[in-house]
């Protein structure tokens, strides 16, 4: 198994020519979710084969434009394309009544279900669970009520450690989904065979944590730790940090000292501030705290396999 991230759009404030605001689509464990979706999202998603019909659950950081202009026009084409699955969308308190206006007002009248799911918590809460996939909040500090979210792999099964099971022939298949669910194996001698001789450690279950638009805030570090995969908003150079600081946003070494006091695998810095004309620079910068450290560019892909070793990206 794998999780992959695709980069819709990395920049902040207004679109322009080859810069989109914020959007990322997430495949994990055979789940697909849409994090944010700033202007022309729709426009990103076809242009990089993100199937309009996969998406059943959006995820919205905060209620500026540039994280959510986009949300009206893809539900309006959700319509037009008869779309009749429910559409799940998660959001600060106030989603409900923007999206619902601007349908009313233009008309656009869904014939598909939509469930809102408005957050005003400002303690990491669970948010959605199904048998493969949980997600939590992340409580972050920006100008408005702000969350990024933190997406984890549900706990693998066991694995089966056939050559020790073939040693034992009383040992059936039928046995099997016992042995996968922890436990011991009693044979007709009365011997018990622990459990942990039958089996195999589950590849460790990945997650993907997505830190939206915050000031430095430390103190995400305990629910973000250890994860395979980081994104983390640089909107400015550390030349910068006073100007971070007064809008409510970080600094690309800012992001990287997350990402080495929370010892994440890998780390994606975005939303860059649009007075820059080389993001090469956010890199350079964060890559002198934490080595690991690579840029969101819009159609770029991060791919993170179970079993740790093999990362890359596209």
């Amino acid at each position: 198994m794998s999780l992959n991230l695709t980069i819709l759009g990395c920049h902040s404030a207004t679109p322009r020519a080859n810069a989109f605001p914020t959007a990322q689509y997430l495949e994990i464990n055979n789940r697909h979710f849409l994090i944010d979706c700033g202007e022309g999202t729709q426009r990103q998603m076809r242009k990089y084969k993100v199937g309009f019909t996969k998406i059943n659950h959006i995820f919205i950081s905060h209620l500026h434009g540039d994280h959510f202009y986009g949300l009206i026009g893809l539900l309006a084409t959700f319509g037009i394309l008869s779309r009749e699955k429910e559409l799940h969308i998660y959001g600060p308190k106030g989603i409900k009544d923007v999206t619902l206006l601007q349908l009313k007002v233009s008309q656009s009248h869904a014939k598909y279900p939509i469930i809102f799911h408005e957050l005003t918590s400002k303690k990491s809460e669970l948010i959605f669970e199904d048998d493969k996939v949980v997600v939590k909040t992340i409580p972050l500090n920006h100008r408005v009520y702000t969350n990024g979210y933190l997406f984890t792999e549900k706990d693998k099964p066991k694995k089966l450690h056939i050559e020790n099971i073939n040693q034992y022939e009383e040992i059936d298949k039928a046995d099997y989904n016992n042995i996968k669910a922890g436990r011991d194996i009693t044979l007709s001698t009365g011997e018990i065979i622990p459990n942990s001789e039958l089996t195999l450690p589950p590849k460790k279950p990945l997650s993907f944590a997505f830190c939206s638009d915050t000031v430095y805030k430390p103190d995400i570090i305990s629910i973000i730790k250890n994860v395979d995969l980081l994104y983390h908003e640089a909107t400015f150079l550390a030349d910068r940090a006073d100007l971070a600081k007064k809008t409510k946003h970080a600094t690309s070494k800012q992001a990287a000292q997350i990402a080495k006091d929370a010892a994440v695998k890998q780390l994606v810095i975005g939303h860059y501030s649009g007075r820059y004309k080389d993001v090469s620079l956010f890199q350079k910068e964060a890559r002198e705290i934490f080595i690991n450290t690579e840029l969101a560019e819009p159609g770029k892909k991060f791919t993170i396999h179970a079993n740790q070793e093999d990362k890359c990206f596209i």
